[in-house]
């Protein structure tokens, strides 16, 4: 079977496909194998905005715009999503190229919109929308099941869009999202009028009652102003679910939907009433209308304080190196996928979804975060010296088995000390 190389994108190239700023003639494919993985080779693209966007908050607001919690919950959401026609217009033509933009943005703003008004898709959009911050990691915070649904709704263009054309348009318009995650923006003037901005998107990340279902657009605002869904920024925005989850378990907040459906599903009386849970929007209750009733929204006084428990400073610092490391494990991971065999791909993929699991349950101090740590630890141990898992740079390998054997021996003195005192009570 032959092995396709992942094209490789300049500096220039990534920075512009960040801001959609590329050319027809160094986009245009003529096959989807020589596409490249744009969203991939993002990912340094991604850390340095991140780390440019903690900078300019610190020196403007004297703060960061991004909490360790959140932003790690945010981060491993991003990751854990990426896991692993009849008639066609002609792909080397510009107006191929601007159709196809077109019709992917149009796409895009309905796939948006039923995943607001159709409850089993919100399950799935929901993750996106849990943060009660807006920064940079929040545009990584995607769901890992959005994907098995948003295909539908770009159905029509497989009839006259050549595959490579529709792959580079899918992917510009997810990474044009990326920058518009942000409240270092204001307004843009002019550009307000028929372009996606951070302004608009921060209406639409909100929980307040104008903020509410608005504000759909992937790249062009046009679509909601001719749909009626436009609402400008107007006072302060106040971000998240309206019912907040309160928890930075990465698992939990990709399924914690999924699991209200189920038992909203059960406790609702009649077939019909049954189907409207799951089809209807997430508001909806027998006798309501499609969309539930605005005035049973919890009021928003701008006064609210996101979920933001108490974490040491060392276990903040410890979050973000295990971070780092697990980084580096997922990035070898997509380099070398093409060579790896099925059961190290399925174990990688596993000790990176326990991995993530763990921070959640790091940062929200349960009561069993020591043992998953500690069986993490033995985990990565095995994986380690059975080539399952493989750092970046083959320096590091002595070193980080090192760290990981003192990581075990500390998160297992404390697992024995929390198992004692279960058993005392």
């Amino acid at each position: 079977m032959a092995v396709h190389e992942n094209p490789a994108v300049s500096l220039s190239q990534g920075i512009r496909m960040m801001f959609y700023v590329m050319t027809p003639n160094e986009t245009a494919f003529r096959n989807e194998e020589e596409v490249p993985d744009y969203v991939q080779q993002a990912t340094p693209l991604f850390i340095g905005m991140l780390v440019l966007e903690f900078l300019l908050s610190w020196v403007k607001n004297g703060r960061a715009a991004i909490r360790v919690n959140d932003g790690i919950t945010s981060l491993s959401a991003g990751v854990l999503s990426r896991l692993p026609g009849l008639l066609e217009l002609p792909w080397d033509s510009p107006w191929t190229w601007w159709l196809t933009f077109l019709g992917v943005d149009f796409g895009y703003y309905w796939v948006h919109r039923l995943s607001h008004e159709v409850n089993i898709m919100w399950a799935a959009h929901q993750v996106h929308h849990s943060s009660e911050d807006y920064n940079l990691t929040t545009a990584l915070r995607q769901s890992l099941t959005q994907q098995y649904a948003s295909w539908l709704f770009y159905l029509p263009m497989a009839l006259l869009v050549p595959p490579s054309v529709f792959a580079v348009h899918l992917q510009f318009n997810l990474l044009y999202q990326f920058w518009i995650h942000t409240e270092l923006v204001s307004n843009l003037g002019p550009v307000e009028l028929v372009m996606n901005t951070p302004s608009h998107h921060r209406v639409h990340h909100g929980r307040n009652s104008y903020c509410i279902d608005k504000n759909y657009a992937g790249t062009l605002i046009i679509w909601d102003r001719i749909f009626g869904t436009f609402a400008p920024e107007r006072e302060k925005v106040i971000y998240g679910l309206t019912h907040p989850i309160n928890t930075f378990e990465v698992l939990w907040v990709q399924f914690q939907h999924y699991v209200h459906i189920w038992n909203t599903l059960w406790d609702t009386p009649g077939i019909t009433n049954k189907l409207s849970v799951i089809f209807k929007g997430p508001g909806w209750g027998p006798g309501k209308p499609r969309l539930g009733l605005p005035e049973e929204l919890p009021e928003i006084t701008g006064k609210e304080v996101p979920h933001n428990p108490s974490i040491p400073v060392a276990l903040q610092a410890y979050v973000m190196l295990q971070f780092l490391l697990m980084l580096g494990i997922y990035h070898e991971m997509f380099a070398t996928k093409a060579i790896l065999s099925q059961i190290t791909l399925l174990l990688r993929i596993g000790y990176i979804t326990l991995t993530l699991t763990c921070f959640g349950f790091l940062i929200d101090q349960r009561p069993d975060a020591a043992i998953w740590e500690s069986i993490r630890c033995l985990t990565f141990l095995a994986f380690h010296r059975f080539g399952y898992v493989k750092m970046v740079f083959a320096s590091l390998a002595i070193p980080t088995e090192m760290l990981f054997l003192l990581c075990t021996v500390y998160w297992g003195s404390l697992s024995r000390q929390a198992v004692a005192k279960a058993k005392h009570h």
